[in-house]
């Protein structure tokens, strides 16, 4: 729920006809399955189809402009849109392509680029992950080795990525390739969009401690990519995956963590210590809530360092809500029996051992904290 105070005069209206919209449009359906997710990556047979709900209202992406088929909204617009339907259950659209490609073709790519994947993105036909991570790479990215030769017009990729969420499910793979081995590290990184049917590709499955399949390996065996799908200049694909990386990080946390929040406080027989715990954390949301607000206005500071903060104080929020949902349930955290628990207690234990991996990825919190020494310290 957003908080009132936070709302401009004028968007009660909006808010409204958002509120009216879910009422009549969230399948209950959809809504259940997004109650037992035990991951922010939902599978795409929950997401992808309340996404195409969304995109034929012109909703799909509440953050991209209307000239690439947004809705045109202002910062809290869309951060209302988020709050209601957090709110309201819906289940979280998968960001590796409308949040995080999506952007960087935008900015970086060509007129046909545009053409081609910003439709395919919003209509859901393309489904994407991320190829960054790699075994000998993770905080450390710059070190990545997976090879791109030229070759006539294409690439040859040999290597692996790691860590490569819903690769499973993807048909397309936005990747950092090391096309030189020149320079400093991050000089000879190219910026591919790759497609994962392509001949040479192999996926395979990395079971979480939660039991979710929701990671993979991706092997890359003799991969031809024509290079027409680079995005940005060859060997600059570095300032490509960092503007990339301000999406990945920075965001609406508290949103979805206030609903989570609110799911719990509502639950029955919490005692009083507990319950001073959920207090204490609604009041750090609601903190959490008016910065995610004032950097998306942009009122003063730097964007990068916005993104490490709210990573931050974002997923490190999360792990104690995760804690307190296990406290609350007890041993039906563990084992839901009858099938009677409430979903937010019955998911408990997974989504705490999926979410120890929040404070990890998109970089470190120890690797963002030491980006704002820098940033502000210089």
């Amino acid at each position: 729920m957003l908080n009132d105070a936070l709302i401009e005069p004028g968007l009660a209206d909006f808010r409204a006809e958002v509120r009216a919209f879910l009422e009549a449009s969230l399948p209950d359906d959809l809504r259940r399955a997004a109650s037992r997710a035990t991951s922010v990556f939902i599978d795409p047979a929950v997401t992808l189809p309340w996404q195409r709900i969304l995109n034929a209202r012109g909703w799909a992406a509440p953050d991209w402009p209307g000239e690439f088929g947004g809705p045109g909204w202002n910062e809290v617009q869309r951060y209302i849109f988020a709050a209601e339907c957090a709110a309201a259950g819906a289940p979280g659209l998968a960001p590796m392509g409308l949040k995080m490609v999506a952007p960087v073709i935008m900015h970086y790519g060509t007129v046909d680029q545009r053409a081609h994947y910003l439709p395919r993105i919003l209509s859901g036909e393309d489904y994407w992950c991320q190829g960054f991570s790699e075994p000998g790479a993770g905080s450390d990215l710059a070190s990545l080795q997976l090879r791109a030769v030229a070759d006539g017009s294409d690439y040859v990729l040999n290597g692996s990525k790691i860590w490569t969420t819903h690769a499973h499910f993807a048909n397309r793979m936005f990747a950092l390739v090391r096309t030189s081995t020149e320079g400093k590290p991050q000089a000879g990184i190219s910026f591919l969009l790759l497609d994962m049917a392509t001949p040479g590709i192999t996926v395979e499955p990395i079971r979480t401690l939660a039991g979710d399949h929701e990671f993979n390996q991706v092997f890359f065996d003799d991969v031809r990519v024509p290079q027409a799908n680079r995005l940005g200049g060859e060997n600059e694909g570095w300032s490509v995956a960092k503007h990339l990386l301000t999406f990945e990080r920075g965001g609406k946390y508290a949103p979805g963590l206030i609903g989570r929040l609110e799911r719990l406080r509502a639950q029955d027989g919490i005692g009083p210590v507990l319950r001073a715990e959920l207090d204490r954390e609604a009041i750090g949301l609601t903190a959490l809530q008016a910065l995610e607000i004032k950097a998306m206005r942009g009122l003063g500071g730097n964007p990068a360092l916005y993104a490490s903060v709210l990573k931050i104080l974002g997923t490190e929020a999360a792990q104690r809500i995760d804690t307190l949902a296990c406290d609350i349930a007890g041993p039906a955290a563990w084992a839901d029996a009858d099938g009677q628990t409430p979903a937010e207690l019955a998911v408990a234990v997974p989504r705490y051992l999926n979410d120890r991996a929040a404070s990890i990825y998109a970089g470190s919190n120890e690797i963002q904290r030491d980006l704002i020494a820098r940033l502000i310290l210089g």
